[in-house]
């Protein structure tokens, strides 16, 4: 087969059809017309000699071939871009835009506190926040949509690369008046056999981390599963059940929801927060910095709180 030299373009709309399963969402998608895709697209084909898409009245289907070479495409077009980011980086790499994911149980208690603080620090960079699952942001990451993201490390985040940012160990949450609310001293992971335990939803891995730490104790998982830590909270307060928690999550859902809160004793459960990007990233000195910027954040403001803490008890 004779060489053939495919333009960008031309992938990102086979990439489009691949992911839309249709030709005409695809060019809805890459601001064109259907007519001019569809040829750009048998262009492919033709240059490559394969077929990577089947076309019939129901649909498109992803043959063998494209299958095979859609990662392929996906990454050629990362590293196009990579490329075009690392010629900006040179002029001024604490400049432009940057896409930073955070997962649920991190983003409403950790990007409060330091959004304006980074915003303060790079004021000639633009940072766009995306909340969503582990999973959907390591993909994302990987797929040049993002170029990092605040993750739990004990999570699968694939082959990224990282920096930590703070250690967030997990706490016992329980309703007011319940036996294991009248003291706030730390409790042995003991304490949770038998108790009816409210978890997140499959997908979120806290849930994940939590059943880890309570495999060694028979809890009683409740038929209720929350989609958010807030809801969590709440129907602990109600007196549904018990919880955990973790540590950033407590100052906001003590405030929102009346509960007793305990640690635990050692070995406590934890997290690790970090901010993870893709390997080969053109922005990986930028990201260090942030993430040593984020790490700063995160334990001033741990110390300043605990300082207050102390005047409120003292």
């Amino acid at each position: 087969m004779s060489a053939y030299n495919f333009t960008l373009r031309q992938l990102q709309y086979v990439i489009a059809v691949a992911e839309t399963m249709s030709f005409r969402r695809a060019a809805e998608r890459c601001n064109v017309s259907q007519p001019s895709l569809s040829a750009q697209v048998a262009e492919v084909e033709a240059g490559l000699g394969v077929a990577l898409f089947e076309r019939d009245r129901r649909g498109v289907i992803v043959t063998a071939a494209g299958k095979g070479l859609l990662e392929r495409a996906r990454r050629v077009i990362v590293e196009a871009n990579d490329f075009v980011e690392a010629a900006s980086r040179f002029a001024d790499p604490l400049a432009g835009t940057l896409r930073i994911g955070a997962i649920p149980t991190i983003a409403p208690y950790l990007l409060p506190r330091v959004v304006p603080a980074l915003r303060k620090a790079y004021p000639r960079l633009t940072f766009v926040w995306t909340e969503d699952k582990t999973d959907v942001l390591v993909r994302a990451i990987s797929h040049g949509e993002l170029d990092a993201a605040l993750l739990a490390l004990e999570a699968n985040l694939g082959d990224l690369e990282y920096y930590v940012i703070s250690k967030d160990p997990f706490v016992l949450a329980t309703p007011v008046g319940h036996k294991l609310s009248k003291s706030s001293s730390p409790v042995p992971r003991t304490v949770l056999r038998g108790e009816r335990v409210l978890l997140l939803n499959d997908g979120h891995c806290f849930r994940d981390q939590v059943i880890e730490y309570c495999a060694s104790t028979k809890i009683e998982e409740l038929g209720f599963r929350a989609t958010s830590l807030p809801t969590l909270a709440q129907m602990v307060a109600s007196g549904t059940g018990i919880t955990l928690l973790p540590s950033i999550a407590v100052s906001t859902e003590t405030y929102r929801s009346e509960m007793g809160v305990r640690p635990f004793k050692h070995p406590a459960p934890f997290r690790t927060i970090v901010l993870g990007w893709r390997r080969r990233s053109a922005q990986v000195a930028t990201l260090r910095d942030i993430g040593h910027t984020l790490r700063v954040i995160v334990e001033n403001d741990k110390n300043e709180r605990s300082v207050s803490k102390k005047r409120r008890t003292g």
